[in-house]
C-alpha cells in the first residue's frame, strides 16, 4: 500500500501560530539552541533540559520530530504542545531537530543519522544510551523511519501520528525489541486506517504494540497537548521497564 498521499502534509499556519504561544507560559525547564555540522550538512536542533540539569547524571531522552516541513518553527511548536511540560517535571532531555536543507527525515534528510545520535551521546549522558524516538505526522513517519534503520538505539517508537512507510519484512523485523505506541484521531480517518491496519499487523508477528484511536480528534491531537502528554511520558517508562521482547 502507498502512503504518498501524506508525505507532504503541512500543519495550517494558526496550529502552529498557536502552539508556538504555549512556550510563554511560566516553565523553568532550559531550551537550548543549537546546531551541528555533519559532512558539511547543517543540522539546527533544540534541547530541553530538566529541571536542575546536572550533566554528571544520566538522563531518559526523547529523539522527537516535528511535523509538517520539519522546520524549525514546527520543531518550536512540537516542543510547546507535547514535550517541554512533561519534560521538565520528569527529568527528560528532549533533543527535537529541524529538517537539514528542508529534506525531510524520512526523505533524503536521513543522511545525518546516525551521526546525529552518535553526537549526542557524547554531548549528554543518556540512559544506557537510548533514546525512545517519537514525532507529529511527517514527524512520526520519520521516527519509525529511523527506529527502523538503527534499532540499537531505541528504546521504543511512537508516532502521534505516524507509522512505519515502506513496510518491508526487513524494516519491521529491525522494530521486533521495541515498544511501538500509535495515535490517530477519529476523524483523521486515513492516518486512523493505516496505522489500524498496521498494529494489526505488528501484533500478529508478536510484536509489543499499543494503538489509540483519539475520540473526537482530527490529524492535530490536542488530547496530547500540556498535560495530556503525560500518557506519552508512561509509555515511555513502560518501554524503559521492558515491555519489548
Amino acid at each position: 500500500m502507498s502512503y504518498s498521499l501524506w508525505r507532504r502534509l503541512w500543519f495550517p499556519d494558526a496550529v502552529a501560530i498557536a502552539a508556538v504561544m504555549l512556550v510563554g507560559q511560566s516553565l523553568a525547564a532550559e531550551v537550548l539552541d543549537k546546531t551541528m555540522d555533519i559532512s558539511g550538512t547543517e543540522l539546527e536542533y533544540k534541547v530541553i533540559l530538566p529541571n536542575g540539569y546536572d550533566p554528571a547524571k544520566a538522563y531518559p531522552a526523547i529523539l522527537a520530530f516535528g511535523g509538517g516541513p520539519q522546520t524549525m518553527r514546527m520543531v518550536e511548536a512540537t516542543v510547546a504542545r507535547n514535550w517541554r511540560e512533561q519534560a521538565e517535571h520528569l527529568g527528560y532531555i528532549v533533543i527535537a531537530p529541524a529538517a537539514p536543507n528542508g529534506d525531510l527525515f524520512f526523505e533524503s534528510g536521513d543522511r545525518v543519522f546516525p551521526a546525529f545520535i552518535i553526537k549526542l551521546l557524547g554531548d549528554f549522558k543518556i540512559l544506557q544510551n537510548k533514546f525512545h524516538i517519537a514525532g507529529v505526522s511527517n514527524g512520526g513517519l520519520s521516527a519509525f523511519h529511523i527506529a527502523s534503520l538503527y534499532p540499537q538505539y531505541f528504546w521504543s517508537v511512537t508516532g502521534l501520528p505516524g507509522f512505519l512507510d515502506e513496510a518491508t519484512p526487513e524494516r519491521m523485523r529491525a522494530l521486533t525489541k521495541m515498544c511501538i505506541y500509535m495515535y490517530a484521531g477519529e476523524m483523521d480517518t486515513g492516518w486512523l486506517r493505516s496505522e489500524e491496519q498496521q498494529a494489526a499487523k505488528f501484533r500478529t508477528q508478536g510484536f509489543t504494540v499499543e494503538f489509540s484511536e483519539e475520540k473526537g480528534e482530527g490529524h492535530v491531537m490536542r488530547t496530547l497537548d500540556g498535560q495530556g502528554a503525560a500518557r506519552l511520558f508512561k509509555q515511555f517508562e513502560q518501554a524503559r521497564q521492558g515491555c519489548g521482547k
